[in-house]
């Protein structure tokens, strides 16, 4: 790979990074208002977008390999430091960076969001169908007296 074209490709997949960060936020929204349809358009655009990523990134390790060169931080800076425009592939590099780590930031905010929805529609359900855990409620003696009898909501 010419370093022309991993200027190139590096810039691209700013592009893409960005986009796929306007995504991951979009979702955020979608998951907060629970609009599932919204969701699936998205997730379809996600994926798109990280196999491109992937894609790349791939070429950009096969690249360095083929420079016998490791495919981390290190090698592209070696790569760089023979090229003319060694610096302005390290400034696209550390730009990719940092917004794959915006990415992987508001994936992990998702997430978070995710599982407590889940939570919240499993103790919901839990009390439609009566399997909540009802809390131990003290006798006149003052210890913990079990209360055995659950009914679904359904019938109470």
């Amino acid at each position: 790979m010419l370093d022309s074209e991993l200027l190139q490709q590096l810039s691209d997949d700013i592009g893409t990074a960005r986009t796929l960060l306007e995504l991951t936020d979009a979702e955020y929204l979608a998951l907060a208002e629970r609009n599932l349809a919204e969701l699936e358009q998205l997730l379809t655009q996600k994926q798109a977008l990280l196999a491109l990523l992937g894609q790349h990134g791939t070429l950009r390790s096969q690249a360095l390999a083929k420079a016998q060169l490791s495919s981390d931080r290190n090698g592209l800076a070696k790569l760089a430091a023979g090229s003319a425009i060694g610096d302005e592939i390290l400034i696209q590099a550390e730009q990719l960076e940092g917004i794959l780590d915006d990415c992987r930031k508001a994936n992990e905010r998702n997430g978070k969001l995710i599982r407590a929805n889940q939570s919240a529609i499993g103790t919901m359900l839990q009390v439609l169908q009566g399997t909540t855990k009802t809390p131990d409620l003290y006798d006149r003696r003052g210890t913990a007296a079990k209360s055995t009898h659950h009914r679904p909501l359904s019938q109470a």
